[in-house]
């Protein structure tokens, strides 16, 4: 038997509520992430050209992709790309590869892949159909990229956009969008939202709908585990994930049902938790 099913069956648990991997089924609807999912659902209801989501590392923002992807009518059409790099070309091609689109003969001269995917957007348009792009990561893209994403809908027929772009990555990308040169593709961003961390009240409220979702009592952390646990991710989802499996093991090899004030100390002592915030950090400021 694996070391996490019994950290599992230990607590109880149908599963271990805080690995670090997407899961919309373990999504918790803070106000923050409510608003962040209407402004997605809004932009692509609303077809507006860009939509621009950004956050914190972990804040939450491919588990919000995830879930609209699952909920999108079967008129779209969708593609995603994660993690895109490159140059002029490159990144057109990694906009082919998500659509699955072959090009002719194997030709991948730039006017022939935008030749094909434009070609492709009208080809969807006439079958009624909608063509929504997603970049996650979006803050990887250079200026140029950006640039060359931001052509793509100038594509066009009648009064209609061909495509939409949903863009979603880290604060940087607001920066970049914010640049003098990008003014044109900050002119067509219809929709946008920043993802905040969560505060402590949050914070509590989100490590116990993860073990009710995986089958506990919500009460398996005390409330100055969960307290310190806030001070130390400073409300970063992912990094809450991170501290609280790490609690949860020493919980399970010290036997203890619960998680307290005294274990999350030990993990930060051991040194086990690298993103803990100095306890001095504010004296420093």
């Amino acid at each position: 038997m694996s070391s996490e099913t019994l950290y599992a069956d230990f607590f109880g648990l149908n599963e271990r509520p805080f690995t670090l991997l997407p899961d919309p089924s373990f999504l918790y609807w803070s106000s923050q992430h409510v608003r962040a999912f209407s402004v997605l659902e809004f932009g692509v209801l609303s077809r507006a050209p860009i939509t621009l989501i950004t956050g914190e590392v972990g804040a939450g923002k491919t588990t919000l992709v995830q879930h609209l992807l699952s909920r999108l009518d079967v008129d779209l059409t969708v593609g995603l790309i994660s993690n895109a790099q490159g140059g002029r070309g490159e990144l057109l091609q990694w906009v082919l590869n998500a659509f699955s689109i072959d090009l002719p003969n194997g030709q991948v001269d730039y006017v022939r892949m935008f030749q094909t995917f434009q070609d492709f957007l009208v080809s969807e348009y006439a079958e009624g159909r909608r063509v929504v792009l997603i970049i996650d990561e979006a803050q990887n893209l250079s200026v140029e990229g950006l640039e060359e994403i931001r052509m793509l809908t100038n594509v066009n027929a009648n009064k209609d956009h061909l495509i939409q772009l949903i863009l979603v990555g880290q604060p940087e990308l607001r920066d970049i969008v914010r640049k003098p040169e990008m003014r044109q593709l900050a002119q067509r961003v219809s929709a946008s939202f920043h993802l905040k961390e969560m505060d402590a009240e949050t914070v509590s409220a989100y490590i116990s709908h993860r073990l009710t979702k995986a089958g506990g009592t919500g009460n398996e952390f005390t409330p100055e585990a969960m307290r310190i646990v806030y001070e130390q991710t400073r409300g970063v989802p992912r990094l809450v994930n991170q501290f609280c499996e790490f609690a949860m093991i020493y919980a399970w090899s010290s036997e203890q049902k619960r998680v307290t004030e005294e274990l999350v100390r030990q993990v930060l002592d051991d040194g086990l938790f690298f993103s803990a915030t100095p306890v001095e950090s504010e004296e420093q400021v």
